[in-house]
């Protein structure tokens, strides 16, 4: 089975560019993650061998590109922190101050958890999310439940509740 590249562009583009704004924290490193993602998918599209879902594998690709990167990152500046809580001053593309809130918060997770509250909130299933990050279902679901905990004291601690 052939993929076509612009059709998987135009379905997943958006999602993954959340996964890499939630990684990054910043919308210009969020762009060259995306845009280092797409490059690998057209280079690896040949490759694929049809062995998972396409989404979960062009998800790993993301992941796997947001880790580098940041990695990368990390040793350009060590002031990783300020990088990650730009996104509170910048605009998102709908002007809100809650998902730019939303953001900073997601950013300050750990970044297996990163990985996890975006799928959720991309509204994956448990099974896709749980082939994607290597954990069981039952695991995944424990997780969640923390996750959402911490998200909701971190976004407590900006007076949002």
């Amino acid at each position: 089975m052939t993929h076509d590249f612009d059709q998987l562009y135009k379905e997943f583009s958006g999602r993954i560019y959340k996964l890499c704004l939630s990684y990054s924290g910043d919308r210009l490193a969020a762009d060259d993650l995306h845009q280092e993602t797409w490059i690998a998918v057209w280079n690896s599209l040949p490759r694929f061998r049809n062995e998972s879902q396409i989404g979960t594998w062009i998800y790993r690709i993301a992941i796997n590109t947001c880790l580098v990167g940041l990695k990368k990152e990390k040793k350009k500046a060590d002031n990783s922190e300020a990088v990650l809580s730009k996104l509170i001053h910048e605009e998102t593309r709908d002007n809100s101050a809650e998902i730019n809130r939303l953001y900073e918060c997601i950013s300050q997770l750990k970044e297996n958890e990163r990985i996890i509250i975006t799928l959720v909130l991309e509204e994956k299933p448990y099974e896709e999310i749980a082939d994607i990050t290597g954990i069981t279902e039952n695991n995944l679901r424990v997780k969640i439940h923390r996750i959402k905990k911490e998200l909701h004291q971190i976004y407590s601690s900006y007076g949002q509740f």
